[in-house]
């Protein structure tokens, strides 16, 4: 499954992969100045602006547009051949590319959105899912990634995240004390293993099953328009595990 064509239509393959390692489990890839036009991917979503909507299913908290298939061709290759053997990914099984940009105000935030998450939940466990973001923006105030662990055993956070799909905000909040608005720093719940900061074409690959979550810490910067917002490529890569 190496198509390198379509890779090297989008990517600078001679663009460095660094490792940054937050821990001895946990790590994340960084490759900067990642596409070789990132005007014309910024210019595609422009174009096309009134086709973003919102996708609740995935309690995302902001907008989407699907990437346009060679894109996400691209996107998947170099996958493929430049980071799959970085995680427990041996045979890519799907992959999902889409543009999106977080615009929702704290005060709109549902209690799923105010904890960070995972990527993976629900996979089937002979497989694995590793995630990107390639930062379209320039303005870094509005924000990179973030990366947490749990401080409490795993039956309490289940337990958290069920509350958050079904509680209202109220109770939620009530019940757990946190309160509305993205996550930063941690809470009682997560502590904060590090923080990748957004930087213009810069592309980064984690694992899916590590917890995260967008460094919202100027929310009122955020805005619907792709010129001024926080615009990323977003993938998703479904792969069998490494054989044992």
């Amino acid at each position: 499954m190496r198509s390198e064509p379509a890779a090297t239509r989008v990517f600078n393959l001679q663009a460095a992969v660094v490792v940054e390692k937050f821990d001895e489990r946990h790590c994340c890839l960084i490759i900067d100045d990642a596409v070789l036009e990132p005007e014309k991917l910024a210019q595609y979503a422009l174009e096309r602006r009134g086709e973003f909507s919102a996708v609740n299913a995935n309690y995302y908290p902001g907008i989407q547009l699907p990437a346009p298939r060679e894109l996400s061709a691209g996107l998947v290759d170099y996958f493929l051949w430049r980071v799959r053997h970085h995680f427990d990914a041996r045979r890519g099984v799907e992959a999902l590319c889409r543009y999106a940009m977080v615009t929702q105000s704290p005060q709109a935030l549902q209690p799923l959105q105010w904890i960070c998450h995972r990527d993976d939940s629900g996979l089937d466990a002979r497989h694995s899912m590793q995630a990107s973001v390639l930062y379209l923006f320039r303005d870094q105030a509005l924000g990179g990634t973030n990366f947490y662990a749990p401080t409490r055993p795993q039956a309490e956070i289940d337990a958290l995240f069920v509350a958050a799909r079904q509680q209202s905000a109220a109770a939620f909040a009530a019940r757990y004390g946190i309160e509305a608005g993205y996550i930063s720093t941690g809470n009682e719940y997560f502590r904060l293993l590090g923080n990748v900061a957004a930087k213009w074409n810069r592309l980064i690959f984690y694992d899916g099953g590590m917890l995260h979550s967008s460094a919202i810490t100027a929310p009122e910067r955020l805005s619907d328009d792709p010129l001024r917002g926080r615009l990323t490529l977003n993938g998703f890569f479904t792969s069998r595990r490494n054989l044992k």
